[in-house]
């Protein structure tokens, strides 16, 4: 069984100092500290405050009304790694230049090599007025657990109206799946015979829908299918939450205001503001993610210093498939380091959206950094096209590889 420590009062004792410290419990955490054990590490530590652990490519299912909400949460208890100790509490600093870090309730940590994993930030106050229409009752997101169970009732009971799709500029989260509420509310509203009564506007930061050829022309055709209004290159930039209007805009300055009954919005994101302000982040980088060789995962400045996922600044598109291929990697790495070996794996930018184009199909994009395709079966390209055995292993076969294999390091 693991061990936690509940570090959430106050406690300024001596310094704990352990092997290999994880800074945050989510998928990238708890994967790395599997794989870590799995190698043979001992005393391997995550700092992780939430009691809950949630599997967010289910939030997508949940907003679009395939999946109970119920299903993409279980107790953190119930997912640490077995001989992974968990400290629940919150990181607020990290001080390299010392090989320590500080929680929230006051207490230093000493470590050997530290993995920075905490996630990313949804940063909704950039966008103004957007936190109010979240709080409105016309506004939802499947990018938090309780906006992702309110856009499935929107998104169910909405029978006429306009509906808005937005998807953010820059860095963030599998940024794809912004779209896939979207699909799956349209082939609902079609079965139901209401959605040649409903207006559905998707706003996309870039000038095609996905920007790979193979991909956009299978959403394009969704698209159409559906009668979808696309706003490429363009971006919410202001919401009126009362007049229930957004306001769309273009980088040469064009403006479009709509009005919607049903405002599904996910916000601009970047590292964790206390990411920022430590000296992990390169110089310069405006979203302060943590710098890394983007091949090793390795901290170019302090070598003992490691990260991955979405705090980690590499130039794969973030996402839990990308994640997958990072945990492996840097769990070999750095156990190859602490065996007194050099580092000889290399990370090749993969990443992986399936898009769920229907309720009962998916577009499975697997990609690399620079969007070229990259199949996981080599040279059969198949999988971009719009299939139900894709849908099959995206909502059934997935959350079950998640919470017993991935979560353990196995997978």
């Amino acid at each position: 069984m693991q061990r936690e420590t509940d570090d959430l009062t106050p406690n300024k004792a001596a310094t704990t100092w352990h092997r290999v410290l994880v800074i945050g419990g989510g998928n990238a955490g708890l994967s790395v500290a599997g794989r870590l054990r799995r190698q043979g590490v001992n005393d391997v530590a995550v700092v992780e405050p939430r009691k809950q652990h949630q599997y967010q490519p289910l939030f997508s299912h949940v907003a679009g009304g395939t999946a109970r909400s119920r299903l993409a949460i279980r107790p953190q208890a119930s997912v640490m790694p077995r001989g992974v100790a968990w400290i629940r509490d919150r990181v607020v600093d990290v001080r390299p230049d010392s090989d320590s870090v500080l929680l929230a309730s006051g207490r230093e940590l000493g470590y050997e090599h530290l993995v920075v994993c905490p996630g990313i930030q949804k940063d909704w106050d950039r966008v103004p007025g957007l936190p109010e229409a979240m709080a409105s009752p016309s506004g939802a997101s499947n990018y938090e657990f309780g906006l992702a169970t309110k856009a499935s009732r929107l998104l169910r009971d909405l029978k006429r109206g306009t509906v808005i799709f937005t998807q953010p500029a820059g860095p963030a989260s599998c940024a794809g799946a912004a779209q896939k509420p979207m699909y799956l509310a349209c082939d609902y509203w079609r079965a139901i015979g209401v959605l040649d009564d409903i207006r559905v506007v998707l706003v996309v930061p870039d000038p095609t829908i996905f920007g790979m050829s193979l991909i956009d022309q299978e959403l394009d055709r969704k698209i159409a299918e559906y009668g979808v209004e696309l706003r490429s290159g363009s971006e919410l930039v202001a919401v009126d939450a009362a007049a229930r209007t957004a306001v769309i805009g273009r980088p040469d300055g064009h403006r479009e205001s709509l009005t919607y009954d049903v405002l599904h919005a996910v916000p601009p994101q970047s590292a964790p503001d206390w990411v920022k302000q430590t000296l992990l982040p390169a110089t310069g980088d405006p979203g302060g993610f943590v710098e890394v060789d983007p091949e090793t995962l390795r901290h170019p400045r302090f070598p003992n210093v490691w990260a991955l996922g979405d705090a980690a600044a590499t130039r794969n598109s973030k996402s839990g498939g990308a994640l997958r291929k990072q945990t492996l990697v840097l769990a070999t790495n750095l156990s190859q380091v602490l065996a007194g070996k050099p580092v000889a794996t290399r990370y090749d930018g993969y990443s992986v959206c399936p898009f769920t184009v229907s309720r009962s199909t998916v577009v499975f994009a697997e990609f690399d950094e620079h969007y070229q395709p990259k199949p996981t079966i080599p040279f059969w390209p198949g999988l971009a096209r719009e299939r139900r055995l894709a849908w099959v292993f995206d909502r059934h076969i997935l959350p079950w590889v998640y919470w017993h294999l991935i979560l353990k390091g196995r997978a």
